[in-house]
């Protein structure tokens, strides 16, 4: 990667991080605000403060700390305030002094300020209209699923088990659901001449290292693109087309000897070559150059590392009319269908962490902050939408995982006051410190392991 992009990637990655910290935080601030709560600091990040301004009539520390992944809302409270403790006319507005109810909304604020940006950035997406390919197949590969029932290349996809598909990315969402329930997915195609065909997909038959791949790929199902002229439309900056000197509007027409006829030919041959150097033959104007250059290994989703020279395709507008759909919505339907994505994303995700425990997922499904840069600057090229549905995605998951019921997570406080309710009773201070050390351990865990996947991913090709 070079250093621009290095600098793109941190860049994205550390705007949704803030973001999405704040904004949870933000929860946990107004809640307790709400609550009549006295908040002493509102930190971005852990560790000793970068920067640090008082304001407000409760001089309420804000903070940037020097680690950044993460954040917290300290609150008084008696049983962190030290020898002096707090004072008699300040203990009405000290955390553990509030009922459980005040406690659990003080809680619970967070995660679901992370579901509700969720909910408003699926809206404003809904409402702008987001460009999406339509869900057209290309040949499926032989011996996958959509080869045996022969889905045929250039049929489109109508529905899924019965519920409407528009776009590639609602394909996909209806296949995932119904592929981890192990349902036979009914799929209803049409053709360019109007036939409607019906193919039964029985994904049962997908064995787990199967889902642990796009579950497009596992079934055999392909996005089919348009055959393009392989003509630049744009050369990234540092990379290396930009260092070899191919300029937007060259016509590549060779590749290490092979005639290349469309840009479908040029990718493949790029991804044939790996980390080799290659050889272009290119047209420019009017005059005949050959570009010797060798591609930048970047991984892509699922941890594939690929061969990447910097390129994009030329824009070629009655194609792209042809090749994608644009789905708008009005206000009401907009705000309608952000709920139910949002919702649906956020059980998916708990059913997802449900069989990864289980044993029927692969652990290797857990991202680390590597995975999640990557993705970050991924989307940011694509464009805002794409980055605004990422941002979307990944506040939901830090929503969902902070109210799962484990010590020092929001959902482990929850689990506290659950058992103060039932026991009559606030919990022993020496079972909440033996469970606050099992939710550190399990914390440890997790994160090793989400950076252990980051690390075999960047070292696998």
């Amino acid at each position: 990667m070079t250093a621009q992009g290095f600098l793109w990637v941190l860049g994205a990655f550390l705007l949704a991080l803030g973001l999405l910290i704040v904004i949870h935080e933000l929860g946990h601030y107004a809640a307790a605000r709400l609550c009549n709560v006295k908040v002493l600091r509102f930190s971005v990040g852990f560790g000793r403060p970068l920067w640090m301004r008082r304001c407000g009539r409760d001089g309420t520390e804000w903070a940037l700390a020097a680690f950044p992944l993460g954040g917290y809302v300290k609150m008084l409270d008696e049983r962190e305030a030290g020898v002096e403790g707090v004072a008699e006319h300040e203990l009405p507005r000290a955390f553990n002094r509030q009922s459980v109810g005040r406690r659990s909304l003080i809680v619970v604020a967070g995660p679901l300020a992370n579901l509700l940006l969720a909910v408003l950035l699926y809206w404003f997406l809904f409402m702008s209209g987001v460009e999406e390919p339509r869900p057209v197949f290309a040949a499926p590969p032989a011996g996958t699923l959509a080869a045996e029932v022969k889905v045929g290349a250039g049929e489109t996809a109508r529905a899924v088990s019965g519920t409407p598909v528009n776009t590639w990315t609602e394909l996909r969402w209806e296949l995932l659901r119904r592929v981890l329930d192990r349902e036979t997915v009914v799929l209803e195609t049409i053709d360019a001449r109007g036939h409607i065909a019906v193919y039964r997909l029985e994904a049962g038959r997908l064995d787990s290292a199967a889902l642990d791949v796009d579950v497009m790929q596992a079934l055999g199902l392909h996005l089919l693109r348009p055959d393009l002229p392989a003509v630049l439309g744009t050369v990234q900056a540092g990379s290396p087309a930009a260092a070899a000197g191919l300029q937007p509007g060259d016509r590549i027409q060779g590749l290490n000897g092979r005639v290349v006829s469309s840009w479908h030919e040029l990718v493949r041959g790029i991804r044939e070559s790996g980390a080799n150097p290659i050889e272009l033959d290119v047209l420019r104007g009017e005059r005949a150059l050959s570009v010797r250059l060798v591609p930048e290994m970047v991984e892509e989703k699922g941890g594939k590392r690929v061969p990447r020279i910097g390129i994009g395709v030329r824009d070629d507008p009655e194609l792209r009319k042809s090749a994608l759909v644009t789905v708008r919505y009005g206000v009401g339907e907009s705000l309608q269908r952000a709920l139910t994505q949002t919702w649906e994303v956020s059980v998916l995700s708990l059913r997802m962490i449900g069989r990864m425990l289980t044993g029927e997922l692969s652990v290797k499904n857990i991202s680390g902050p590597v995975t999640i840069a990557d993705y970050a600057g991924q989307s940011a090229r694509l464009g805002v939408d794409h980055y605004l549905r990422f941002l979307a995605l990944i506040s939901i998951s830090l929503g969902v995982l902070n109210l799962l019921p484990i010590p020092v997570l929001d959902g482990g406080h929850l689990m506290y006051y659950l058992a103060e309710v039932i026991k009559g009773g606030p919990l022993s201070e020496r079972v909440m410190e033996i469970g606050q050390q099992i939710g550190f351990a399990l914390l440890f865990l997790l994160m090793a392991l989400a950076f252990y996947n980051d690390i075999i991913r960047l070292v696998s090709n």
